[in-house]
C-alpha cells in the first residue's frame, strides 16, 4: 500500500495555479490507485506549512513534544461536542456566538484580575446581546491558550538592528535582543501550564457564582462605572433584576434553576504551532467514539495567513473533531472557500466550521456578498462570524499600532448589511479586547485619541478593545440583531 508520503510526493507534481476544487478528483483518483489517505495527528508534517518557528535545537523541541505527549488534557471530549451542538445551533440560526479575549496571551500581563475582569466584560456584552436578539449567546475566549501570533515579516528592524520577529511568547521573548528572541521549546510548557491556571480560574467563575444573574451589577468594571455605556447596562441590569423578582415569585430562582446560577463558557485560539496541538491530541477515553480532539482548548481556528488547500494547517484541522473556525480575508474567492469547506467539513456537520470574515471596514460590503451567496447556494452548514478587528488595523501618526473604533463599528455593520442583501443569518462576532484599563484603540465614547494612546499601551502585539469600547460594539450589535428581530416578526406578522 502505498504510504501517505507517497501520495504527498505526487501532489507535488500538481501544478499550484490549478482550481483547488479540481485537487478533489485527484485526491479521488489517487484513492482508486491505492494511495493512504488516512489522516494521522501527525500527517501535516508531510505537508509545506507557513508561520513556524525555526527552533535550534531540534533534540530539545523533541523532548519538550514528548513532555506534553504525557500531560493531562485541558479540555474533554464531552465540553467540545456541547460546543460543537451550541455553534450547530448558531448555524440554523438560533444562537449568536461572541468570541472575545486578548489578541495575544502574554506571561507578563497573566495575573488572576486581568482574567477575572475579561470574563465580566465578555458576561456584560452577552447580556446585552441576549436582550437585543433574544437568542442565547454561546460565549467563547481567546483565553487560555492565544499564545501564538502570525507576522507579515520573519525578521524586524529597529535602529538598524535586524532580529527575528517576536512571535508570542508561546515562541520567543518580546525583548528586543538576540538572546531573547531564539525560539525556545520550554515555553510550551509554560503555555500549557498558564492555559491550565487560566482554565481552572475560568471554570470557578463561570460555575462558582460570579455568573449568576443576581450579581449582574457587580459585573461593572471600576474604571469604566461613570461612563455612558456603563449607566447603559445599569439600566439594563434593573430590567434583569425586575424579570429576576417577577421568576423568583413564580418559583423560579437560582437555587433550583442552573441557568440562572452559571453559564457555560468555552476557549479558543489560533493552532498556529501544530506540534503543540499534535501532542495534545487525544482519543476521548470515556466514550466509544473513535473521533481525535485537540485538548488544547474547545475551539481552534486557522488564521488567513496559513489557510492554504494544501498546507500544513488545513491538513492537521481536517482530522480533528473539536469546532473549527476559518478566517476569511479579502483576498479569498468563492471557489477555494467551497473547496476548503468541502476540505474541512466533508460530512456537513452544523457546528464544526465558522467562517470568520476579517475584510475591513473599506471592504466587506463589496467582497463578503459574493462569498455568502456561494457557501448558501452550496448547501454548507456554516457559521458565519465577523472579525471586525483585523482588516483595521492602521499605524497612527505617533507610531503605534492601533485600530479605529469607528472603522470597527463600521464593519460590524457592513457585515449585517451583507447578510441582509443576501438573506443569510449573522452568527457572531470575533474581536480582541480586555478588561485592563488600556489606551490602544483610537475613538469610544469615552475617546481614545492619537495624543493618548501612549498612556496605557499595554498589547504584546495588536491593539485591543477596552471594557468601554467592548460594551459600545455590543450595544451596536445588540440593536443590529434587534432591528433584525422586529423586522421579521413584522414580516410574519403581515403573512
Amino acid at each position: 500500500m502505498p504510504s501517505l508520503f507517497a501520495f504527498n510526493q505526487a501532489r507535488q507534481y500538481i501544478p499550484i495555479t490549478i482550481n483547488p476544487i479540481k485537487l478533489v478528483w485527484v485526491d479521488i483518483i489517487l484513492k482508486k490507485i491505492g494511495v493512504d489517505m488516512k489522516w494521522q495527528p501527525n500527517s501535516w508534517r508531510e505537508f509545506p506549512i507557513k508561520q513556524v518557528p525555526e527552533y535550534p535545537n531540534a533534540t530539545m523541541l523533541k523532548d519538550v513534544e514528548q513532555m506534553l505527549e504525557k500531560r493531562p488534557p485541558l479540555v474533554f471530549a464531552g465540553e467540545v461536542q456541547d460546543l460543537r451542538q451550541k455553534l450547530g445551533q448558531v448555524a440554523e440560526g438560533k444562537a449568536f456566538l461572541l468570541q472575545g479575549g486578548d489578541c495575544a496571551e502574554s506571561f507578563a500581563e497573566y495575573s488572576a484580575n486581568n482574567i477575572r475582569d475579561s470574563f465580566k466584560v465578555i458576561l456584560q456584552m452577552a447580556v446585552a446581546l441576549t436582550f437585543g436578539a433574544g437568542l442565547p449567546v454561546v460565549k467563547v475566549g481567546r483565553m487560555a491558550g492565544q499564545f501564538a501570533k502570525p507576522r507579515s515579516a520573519n525578521t524586524e528592524v529597529i535602529d538598524g538592528v535586524e532580529l527575528p520577529s517576536y512571535r508570542g511568547d508561546m515562541v520567543n521573548g518580546i525583548e528586543f535582543n538576540e538572546a531573547s528572541r531564539i525560539p525556545d521549546p520550554h515555553r510550551l510548557l509554560n503555555v500549557y501550564d498558564h492555559s491550565a491556571a487560566t482554565l481552572n480560574l475560568l471554570r470557578a467563575f463561570s460555575q462558582g457564582g460570579m455568573a449568576n444573574l443576581n450579581q449582574v451589577h457587580s459585573w461593572n468594571i471600576d474604571y469604566v462605572k461613570d461612563t455612558a455605556q456603563s449607566k447603559k447596562f445599569e439600566q439594563l441590569s434593573e430590567k434583569i433584576e425586575e424579570c429576576l423578582q417577577f421568576m423568583s415569585a413564580c418559583g423560579v430562582h437560582s437555587d433550583n434553576t442552573r441557568a440562572l446560577m452559571e453559564t457555560d463558557f468555552y476557549t479558543s485560539h489560533e493552532a498556529l504551532l501544530l506540534n503543540y496541538e499534535e501532542a495534545m491530541t487525544r482519543k476521548d477515553t470515556i466514550t466509544d467514539e473513535k473521533e481525535l480532539f485537540t485538548t488544547s482548548a474547545h475551539m481552534v481556528w486557522i488564521g488567513d495567513r496559513t489557510r492554504q488547500l494544501d498546507g500544513a494547517h488545513v491538513e492537521y484541522m481536517r482530522g480533528i473533531a473539536n469546532p473549527i473556525g476559518l478566517k476569511c480575508g479579502p483576498s479569498l474567492e468563492a471557489d477555494d472557500l467551497l473547496a476548503l469547506i468541502d476540505t474541512l467539513n466533508p460530512d456537513n456537520i452544523p457546528g464544526r466550521l465558522t467562517l470568520i470574515a476579517r475584510m475591513g471596514a473599506d471592504h466587506v460590503t463589496a467582497k463578503l456578498p459574493s462569498l455568502l451567496r456561494a457557501v448558501d447556494k452550496s448547501g454548507a452548514n456554516v457559521v458565519w462570524c465577523c472579525d471586525p478587528m483585523h482588516g483595521n488595523t492602521v499605524k497612527a501618526s505617533s507610531g503605534y499600532k492601533t485600530r479605529r473604533v469607528e472603522d470597527v463599528m463600521r464593519e460590524v455593520e457592513g457585515f449585517f448589511a451583507a447578510h441582509d442583501e443576501v438573506g443569510t443569518y449573522p452568527g457572531g462576532v470575533h474581536f480582541e479586547m480586555t478588561g485592563q484599563n488600556v489606551t490602544e484603540c483610537v475613538g469610544g465614547v469615552v475617546s481614545v485619541t492619537e495624543e493618548s494612546l501612549g498612556d496605557r499601551y499595554h498589547t504584546h502585539c495588536d491593539p485591543r478593545l477596552n471594557a468601554s469600547q467592548s460594551l459600545e460594539l455590543a450595544f451596536l450589535i445588540a440593536n443590529l440583531m434587534k432591528k433584525r428581530r422586529d423586522q421579521s416578526a413584522g414580516i410574519a406578522q403581515a403573512v
